[in-house]
């Protein structure tokens, strides 16, 4: 097998998970997450990770690997992939990427621009800060250190304010200044990505659905689990898709039957801006205009051989 990589891309709820299973089990690959959330251990449920059950029937990799207590980032990310493809390669099996994380995804493809690593206890005195100020304030006295990058973010956006600052403590230079650079460390190889692009009205009626079959199979149960931890609520893990809501639910803020309606919005719009993004952020991707499903199996089979075979899909 020489250095070949498939990545699978699209919005929540389009059938990545059940795609890359079944390329894994057709080419003999392993599949490598690219989720943000799958990446932290005891929100299977939560964050729609794949089954014991699919996990058994071809290898997964970087599922469950961190606990929601740290927070990973795309550089974090990408070292781990590409000790994940290094050992595929060797063991002569195809790696499947898979998730809807479009800033992982480049990370792999493209690379990153070269910031440097900020220390874990300026990490920690910027998120006690955003703790303490909120996010008004909090984006106001960015403002005052690096009003580049926070004229670009919404006071809203938590995680990327408190990363600006601190990068910008970390550095002096803003974090726009470091992402103009240009990106390295991309992985060395030839790589062919699929994009699933169902319609939207499908696609949120198939967000809807999920949500409430995660209720089913025990997301509040996780919910309560991940509350008794008592983690800094702007760490990633406490913000993936229905856990803010079902926190609430665990609190006895709200009952179950308001946390739906809002987490399938949330939803909802996250995988209209993941529809977006993909649309315009990737180089040359074979796009799929459909929800994923066993039929369109063998046509997708003949794009990966023939890509296999000639480098060209």
């Amino acid at each position: 097998m020489d250095r070949a990589v498939i990545v699978v891309a699209g919005p929540t709820a389009s059938g990545k998970s059940a795609l890359a299973l079944d390329l894994a089990r057709e080419f003999g690959g392993v599949v490598v997450n690219a989720d943000a959330m799958q990446v932290y251990d005891g929100l299977r449920v939560l964050t729609a990770r794949p089954t014991p059950e699919d996990e058994a029937a071809a290898p997964h990799r970087l599922y469950g690997v961190l606990p929601p207590s740290e927070a990973c980032s795309a550089g974090r990310w990408r070292e781990m992939a590409a000790l994940a493809l290094e050992d595929a390669w060797a063991a002569g099996s195809l790696p499947v990427v898979v998730g809807g994380t479009g800033l992982y995804i480049r990370a792999l493809t493209r690379g990153l621009s070269p910031i440097p690593e900020v220390p874990a206890d300026i990490r920690d005195r910027a998120r006690a800060l955003f703790a303490s100020l909120g996010n008004d304030a909090f984006h106001r006295l960015l403002s005052e250190r690096d009003p580049l990058t926070a004229g670009r973010l919404h006071p809203g956006n938590s995680q990327r304010l408190v990363r600006a600052f601190e990068v910008f403590e970390a550095t002096g230079r803003p974090l726009a200044e470091w992402q103009a650079a240009p990106p390295t460390g991309g992985v060395a190889a030839r790589i062919l990505t699929l994009v699933l692009e169902p319609p939207r009205e499908a696609l949120y009626a198939a967000c809807d659905g999920r949500f409430l079959a995660m209720l089913e199979r025990g997301a509040l149960d996780e919910a309560r689990h991940l509350a008794a931890l008592g983690l800094d609520p702007a760490l990633p893990a406490m913000k993936a898709l229905g856990v803010p809501e079902l926190l609430r639910v665990a609190r006895g803020e709200i009952g179950v039957e308001q946390a739906a309606p809002a987490a399938q919005r949330a939803t909802r719009n996250f995988a209209k801006r993941q529809l977006t993004w993909f649309r315009h952020q990737l180089d040359d991707p074979v796009r799929i205009p459909a929800q994923y499903s066993e039929s369109l199996g063998p046509k997708i089979f003949s794009i990966i051989r023939e890509f296999l075979l000639t480098g060209q899909a």
